[in-house]
């Protein structure tokens, strides 16, 4: 697989379409495996239907040090359930067997990575039909040693901003970065705070005079109308620790993900 080309870039269509019709993109996490296989390949299949414009599928690890306690116990449950990073690729392939046009961002840590061999896994997750990575624990310092290897198959390193970047440490995230870029909107864990919007708004704003790529907003979205003001702040807003949390409660997922969806489509459509 060579690098990715405008009519082959999953991510790149999804961001132009959201741009021409005038609104924020819908970005759903779910963990591979939690709480079995079956469960989690079934409910990534109906995302999109509900309203997912981008899914990031979890690599279960088990010491996963920037996510709250939602998605810990998630990848707890997956590992239990004899989830690994092969099967998370699987999981993908099959996922690609049915729909071969929602983007799929593959999102963890480096050690399973760097275990697996970066190469190796570069191939095999091109193969799978992942369209890039974000490695929570990967720095931009660190990141060259990956970055050739997704570039050769075409996959997309998706790097982090936060509160905390700098005008010194921005331009290093943004050499890197492709596909989209991750902007944490608040200064601890997932799922534990929520993000205020004044000032994110203010951080997207400088990040875009350094940047023409999109920007999604997560970390510290739950709720429809945090959602809804995320995704017009930025290009899209990301929902993880909300949706795995109704998923481990046996709570209806796929009409959450519908309300976020739908918030989203009204705020944009009022303007």
């Amino acid at each position: 697989m060579s690098a990715t080309t405008p009519t082959t870039d999953r991510l790149a269509r999804r961001f132009a379409a959201f741009k021409a019709e005038g609104r924020g993109g819908l970005v759903t996490y779910v963990m591979a495996g939690d709480p079995d296989q079956e469960t989690a390949l079934a409910l990534m299949r109906d995302l999109p239907g509900a309203g997912a414009d981008i899914i990031e599928l979890g690599m279960p690890f088990s010491d996963p040090m920037a996510d709250g306690p939602a998605i810990q116990a998630a990848a707890l449950r997956a590992l239990a359930a004899g989830m690994t990073l092969t099967g998370t690729l699987d999981t993908v392939k099959t996922f690609r067997a049915t729909d071969d046009d929602t983007p799929v961002v593959l999102m963890g840590y480096y050690n399973p990575i760097h275990y697996y061999g970066v190469e190796a896994f570069a191939r095999d997750a091109a193969l799978a039909g992942a369209d890039g990575l974000i490695i929570v624990d990967l720095p931009p310092e660190e990141a060259d040693e990956l970055l050739p290897f997704l570039r050769a198959q075409g996959l997309h390193l998706i790097m982090l901003a936060t509160p905390t970047t700098d005008e010194a440490r921005l331009p290093a995230i943004l050499e890197r970065a492709s596909g989209f870029l991750y902007y944490v909107s608040i200064a601890g864990i997932t799922g534990t705070a929520a993000a205020d919007a004044g000032g994110v708004a203010q951080a997207v704003a400088r990040i875009r005079q350094k940047t023409d790529l999109p920007i999604a907003i997560g970390f510290g979205v739950s709720t429809p109308a945090q959602a809804a003001t995320m995704a017009r702040v930025g290009d899209a807003a990301v929902v993880g620790s909300a949706i795995v949390r109704r998923l481990a409660e046996g709570g209806d997922v796929l009409g959450f993900v519908g309300e976020l969806a739908g918030a989203l489509r009204k705020v944009d459509a009022a303007g």
